[in-house]
């Protein structure tokens, strides 16, 4: 018989609906019967396509005997972390201060009181090298409830006081280090970072220090933004490129990359980027894809620009819902074959060479040799402990195309037109496999990020559907998760809106898409939504005495602690994003109090970004915009016409500095703009063309209405002489 779980819309809570234990969503109701029946409550945090999730799962909650003593001592409650992050962020915080590790499946013991006392993430069935088995934790812990909860108790109380007196701060100042101006701690932080992001450098394999390797997308936002400050030229800016490319390259050429279908896996386990945890997720493919356009921008090479729309083709094929959103994730697991019971984790992705011979008949040597393809599969027995790849191989490039082409006697045009013609006809293949499930929950701080690279790859790449995607986006979130009454976003939609308001992140990474989108279209509706988005996110998030923002709104009881993220992860902290997004707004709608709050943010986490620059490299990116003069382009004229859109093409041409992007459009969109901006009043087109105005920190350059002249004004290093 389901458990209560079957009446919930999460995909993951779904996924535990028929386990034999008797699981409860988070809620009131849960806690009123721990209190009521004074058990201790187990809580288990996961997400849909989480393979060590599914393991523990298929291990111990599907399990009879292990279910039946979850039951009789604890009240057991399940959580989708991407439903309730905020959940998720306060047991985290303690597992990881606890053990010096996190990651999910987390498992956290609390008392009804919801404060933990223990805790860890995937816990074996049984005893297994030397730790305890899942059974036997759990049958110590009732003991222990039973004949010391007082100790127990104590631990919670004692937890939640140490971490309230570690994170109530936000970061705060480097103690002895107030008087130091912020440009000097700056400039040492970015010195710093840049040094631990050399030295931890894999000039091997790509990358940063060693297994597993995951695609930390801050680090190359940070390097870039090196790159951009320092001069594309410099020692500095190359090297940094140099890094960030390499890692992109690299991240490209192995298995992370799913050379079939497009975008990326989650981690790889290996150091090589080569056998991968086979989950995709929305946030990686968005901040990936802003990480191949920045390369563009700095290198000119279209290779980047390849592996950008790679990942833009494969979120339009199988992560977008008719309705414009975006889902997700995709599933590492998947059934081996349809009508049989059996799941493997990359039962989907991976081939063995007579499935490429079948699939592929004459070009399977080509194929096979490009790929490093081996009759008994190409992945060790040390990187495949479960054994579930034996006989199998990860595709990964393991030569140049050129080098392929020169071994079956091709030009490089008939090796490339092979290899796209084999990669279609294993697409058709492998759709005939069964699919991972697709988490189809569309969340706003991912669509927000989303909308981001898509607004980010039309401006560098002029693909007018990327443009397209993004508004359809945009335009699904102000339906169906923004209460206009209210001014709040929702967290989450499937099959309806969910309960749940949205959290920090949500605002942030919204905003940022919003912000995006406005200099993408040059749309000042996005703008205004932008501004007022702030607004509320301020009210609901911001600590005004100590500075930065909180994960979650205030007056939720069953948050014990609230968090400010200090850790740029595999999504950003919202803290981060914000800064960046006061400061912009500022740049484009000028606020002194916008100003002030964006450098308060950036202040409030100065002892983590000095200490460790590498922990919040997102956070840095914001300090450009808290130091440097405001710069602007201004583009005067018609933006539907071939003159207009030629002047802003030049603006995304290379990595430079952050310049602010408005336009004149002589309607009701610039008066409202000049309201907040009054010197944007009088700039027109001049002799009926459009016209760009580049200004830094509020003074102009002479008008020029050619793409030649603006390039020379942004680009003066890299534009040709007068007549060459």
């Amino acid at each position: 018989m389901p458990n209560a779980l079957a009446r919930e819309k999460s995909p993951y809570l779904l996924q535990h609906a028929d386990n034999p234990v008797d699981w409860l969503p988070w809620g009131e109701a849960a806690f009123a019967r721990a209190r009521a029946e004074q058990k201790p409550i187990f809580l288990s945090i996961g997400y849909s396509t989480c393979h060590w999730c599914h393991v523990m799962a298929h291990e111990s909650f599907e399990d009879a005997a292990i279910a039946a003593i979850l039951n009789a001592h604890f009240i057991a409650i399940k959580v989708d972390r991407e439903e309730r992050p905020d959940v998720d962020k306060v047991y985290m915080a303690y597992v990881q201060a606890m053990t010096g590790h996190g990651g999910w499946p987390l498992s956290a013991w609390l008392t009804p009181e919801l404060k933990p006392f223990y805790g860890g993430t995937y816990f074996p069935p049984e005893d297994r090298g030397g730790r305890a088995g899942f059974p036997k934790i759990l049958e110590a812990i009732a003991r222990g409830w039973r004949d010391e909860r007082e100790k127990l108790v104590a631990e919670g109380e004692r937890v939640i006081a140490t971490l309230r007196e570690h994170h109530e701060g936000g970061g705060g100042k480097e103690p002895g280090a107030a008087e130091i101006a912020l440009a000097e701690a700056a400039g040492a932080a970015f010195e710093k970072g840049f040094e631990h992001f050399y030295e931890s450098f894999d000039p091997t394999n790509g990358g940063f220090g060693g297994a597993p390797k995951f695609p930390r997308a801050s680090n190359l936002n940070f390097l870039f933004r090196i790159a951009a400050l320092q001069g594309l030229g410099s020692e500095m800016g190359a090297e940094a490129v140099r890094l960030a490319t390499a890692t992109l390259r690299a991240m490209a050429r192995g298995g992370l990359h799913d050379v079939i279908g497009g975008g990326y896996h989650r981690y790889s386990v290996d150091e090589a980027w080569f056998v991968p945890h086979f989950e995709k997720m929305l946030y990686d493919q968005a901040q990936i894809a802003i990480n191949a356009l920045e390369a563009r921008q700095a290198t000119g090479d279209e290779r980047f620009a390849w592996m950008a729309r790679d990942i833009f083709d494969y979120v339009a094929r199988d992560l977008t819902s008719p309705a414009g959103g975006f889902h997700t994730a995709e599933d590492a697991d998947s059934l081996v074959a349809h009508g049989k019971p059996e799941h493997a984790e990359g039962a989907f992705y991976v081939w063995t060479a007579a499935d490429l011979r079948a699939a592929l008949g004459d070009d399977a040597r080509f194929f096979i040799a490009h790929f490093g393809v081996e009759e008994n599969g190409n992945v060790s027995a040390g990187l495949d402990p479960q054994g579930e790849f034996r006989g199998k191989n990860i595709l990964a490039q393991r030569r140049s195309l050129a080098e392929t082409a020169r071994q079956f006697s091709l030009t490089a045009e008939q090796a490339n037109d092979r290899l796209l013609a084999a990669l279609e006809r294993l697409r058709a293949t492998r759709a005939a496999r069964p699919r991972p499930l697709l988490d189809d929950k569309i969340l706003t701080a991912n669509n927000g990020l989303m909308i981001s690279a898509l607004a980010r790859g039309h401006q560098v790449l002029g693909d007018a559907a990327y443009l397209t995607a993004a508004i359809r986006a945009a335009g699904f979130v102000e339906r169906e998760l923004h209460d206009p009454s209210r001014g709040v976003l929702f967290r989450g939609w499937r099959e309806g809106r969910g309960a749940a308001e949205g959290f920090a992140e949500d605002y942030a990474y919204f905003i940022q898409g919003l912000l995006d989108l406005h200099e993408a279209s040059l749309d000042a509706r996005w703008l205004r939504w932008a501004d007022q988005l702030q607004t509320r996110m301020d009210e609901l998030f911001c600590d005004p005495e100590r500075g930065g923002y909180f994960n979650s709104a205030a007056g939720d009881a069953s948050i014990v602690l609230r968090l400010k993220e200090d850790y740029d992860g595999a999504e950003p902290a919202p803290s981060s994003v914000a800064a960046m997004n006061l400061l912009r707004l500022d740049a484009l709608l000028p606020d002194p109090v916008r100003r002030a709050r964006g450098r308060g943010v950036i202040e409030a986490f100065r002892a983590q970004w000095s200490r460790a620059p590498h922990a919040m490299p997102q956070m840095l990116c914001a300090v450009e915009l808290a130091l440097e003069s405001p710069r602007h382009v201004v583009i005067a004229g018609d933006p539907a016409r071939e003159d207009f859109r030629a002047l802003v093409a030049v603006i995304h041409e290379s990595l430079g500095p952050r310049r602010a992007l408005l336009a004149a459009t002589g309607d009701g969109d610039q008066a409202w703009l000049a309201a907040r901006a009054p010197w944007i009043a009088e700039m027109k087109p001049l002799g009926g063309r459009a016209t760009a105005y580049v200004c830094e920190d509020f003074a102009c350059q002479a008008p020029v209405t050619s793409p030649v002249e603006l390039r020379r004004l942004l680009w003066p290093a890299t534009s040709p002489e007068e007549g060459a």
